[in-house]
């Protein structure tokens, strides 16, 4: 039997879909309050568990029958204050699943990690598994967590279990509705008018699932994949949606000093209503940089073909606009 975690996320739902239709026993580990999507909600052979990450003995009874272990669940936040709460999460969570799996000899575990683990480009070059990531003030809680989460598949990898790690870029696809990437995808339809100067690699949500299955069922081990379909600036990504919705692209390039104040007004905000709001300087740093990512080794080590930016793009507004 396959465990899943993160399975109500937007990853997790299309990882358990593709798995189901290849007739996979699964068990889905949830919180008590989350809720089911819909692409799984009608669906009667999932066996759901409720068990939080950080419960050690409810993860190891959850554990029990299960022979592979895909890990999707992670805190995703760019708020300081989440900092603690993501860090447990996100690396002493991923270290007791994997104490779990060394226990019960679990035969293949697959980590789900980012492209926020990776190290920096040098020089325009492509980013790849190879670059060094390296600790520095401009180094989100984020990319910090999902780093030292990889440090510890790699030293359960040392310890003899069979893992595997992908990065995917920023993941997109219709289920996502209006959260996450989707949001952008709203934003974009109700007029934004402003775009970023920096670059960023995007991938189908689809495309993430069925390279993690062909990556379960290699026997490549110990090792990490960048799951990137295509590198667009973030000029021509919001220009794509917008046509795509028949709306004129964002015209307005905006500058590292408006965002800055941007930030500030929101933290004065904050201060004052008590109102969260998505913008922090992590993001306003991260707007700005120009990545690129190469997907030649998932590409070689698979033979894999991506689906274009453009059709998932035209996908996702169909969906949008027919919801």
């Amino acid at each position: 039997m396959i465990l899943v975690t993160g399975a109500t996320g937007f990853l997790g739902s299309e990882l358990i879909r593709q798995l189901l239709l290849r007739g996979e026993k699964i068990r889905a580990i949830k919180r008590d309050t989350s809720r089911i999507p819909q692409i799984l909600a009608e669906q009667k052979d999932i066996e759901w568990y409720n068990a939080d990450i950080l419960d050690y003995f409810a993860l190891s009874e959850a554990m029990d029958g299960i022979s592979h272990v895909y890990h999707c669940a992670a805190l995703i936040s760019f708020n300081p204050k989440d900092k603690k709460e993501m860090l447990k999460v996100n690396v002493e969570g991923t270290s007791n699943l994997l104490n779990i799996c060394m226990g019960k000899n679990i035969q293949r575990f697959l980590h789900v990690s980012s492209i926020a683990a990776l190290g920096e480009s040098k020089k325009g070059k492509l980013i790849t598994e190879k670059n060094h990531w390296e600790f520095g003030s401009g180094q989100s809680t984020y990319s910090i967590s999902k780093y030292k989460s990889e440090m510890e598949v790699f030293r359960a990898a040392a310890e003899g279990l069979n893992a595997v790690i992908v990065n995917p870029s920023i993941i997109i696809g219709k289920n996502a509705g209006k959260e996450g990437s989707g949001q952008l995808f709203e934003s974009i339809r109700t007029g934004l008018n402003y775009f970023p100067g920096g670059s960023c690699g995007y991938v189908d949500v689809a495309d993430v699932a069925k390279s993690m299955i062909l990556l379960m069922e290699s026997t490549i081990s110990d090792e990490r994949f960048i799951i990137n379909s295509e590198n667009l600036t973030y000029k021509e990504f919001f220009s794509n949606i917008a046509l795509k919705f028949g709306k004129k692209p964002p015209a307005i390039a905006l500058k590292p000093w408006m965002m800055y104040i941007a930030w500030l007004g929101s933290r004065v905000v904050t201060f004052l209503t008590g109102k969260r709001f998505g913008l922090s300087a992590e993001t306003v740093r991260s707007a700005f940089k120009k990545q690129m990512y190469s997907n030649e080794k998932i590409k070689k080590a698979l033979n894999f073909n991506f689906k274009s930016v453009d059709e998932s793009i035209s996908e996702i507004c169909l969906h949008l606009k027919n919801s």
